[in-house]
C-alpha cells in the first residue's frame, strides 16, 4: 500500500540554505534538535521525495547536506519545503507529550462540552506552548498549554477557560 503524507511526522522546514555546497538551514519541529543524527533520510516536501543524510551539524539551527547534493543549485528549490520522517521511526514520548502534528486540527471543547473551534497552531514560548484556536467565525483564541487551562487531550482537546479569555 502506497504511503500518503498522513503516514508522516513533520520535524522541521528547510528555512533556507547555507554556502555554496548545498548546506540546507533547518528551522526543527522537535525539541530534540540532536534527534537528526539519528536519521539516515528524510523526505522532502508533500511529494515526499526521500533524501540521504550525507552530514549533520548544530548551531541554533540544524545544518544538513543530502548525499549527492553538495550544490547550492541542486538545492535551492527545496527552500521553504518541510522535511518528515515515517510515523514509525518518530520517538517515543513521554506521558502528556504529544507531536504538534497530532494536536493541529483537533476540536476544542470547553468543561460543559461548548464546542469553541479547531486547534490551528501552537507557539512555543520559553515558559509554555500557547494553543491557536479558531473559533467558527474566525476569532482567534490563544489558550496557555498548562494544566490550569488544558484539562484533558484524547480525540478532543478538553479547556477550562477564565472569563475574558473568549471576545
Amino acid at each position: 500500500m502506497k504511503k500518503t503524507i498522513d503516514d508522516f511526522t513533520c520535524i522541521g522546514k528547510i528555512i533556507n540554505t547555507h554556502g555554496l555546497k548545498g548546506e540546507l538551514k533547518i528551522e526543527p519541529y522537535t525539541s530534540n534538535i540532536e534527534r537528526f543524527s539519528d536519521l539516515s533520510e528524510v523526505y522532502v516536501g508533500n511529494n515526499l521525495v526521500k533524501y540521504k543524510i550525507k552530514k549533520v551539524r548544530y548551531a541554533k539551527f540544524v545544518y544538513i547536506t543530502f548525499d549527492e547534493n553538495e550544490d547550492i543549485n541542486k538545492v535551492l528549490p527545496l527552500k521553504t519545503q518541510n522535511i518528515y520522517i515515517p510515523d514509525d521511526e518518530r520517538i517515543n514520548l513521554d506521558k502528556d507529550e504529544f507531536f504538534i502534528s497530532d494536536l493541529i486540527g483537533k476540536k476544542v471543547f470547553d468543561l460543559n462540552g461548548k464546542y469553541i473551534g479547531i486547534l490551528n497552531d501552537i507557539f512555543e514560548y520559553p515558559a509554555n506552548d500557547v494553543f491557536v484556536v479558531e473559533t467558527e467565525d474566525k476569532k482567534i483564541i490563544q489558550i496557555p498549554a498548562v494544566k490550569e487551562f488544558v484539562k484533558s487531550i484524547d480525540d478532543d482537546i478538553i479547556v477550562d477557560l477564565i472569563e475574558g479569555m473568549i471576545l
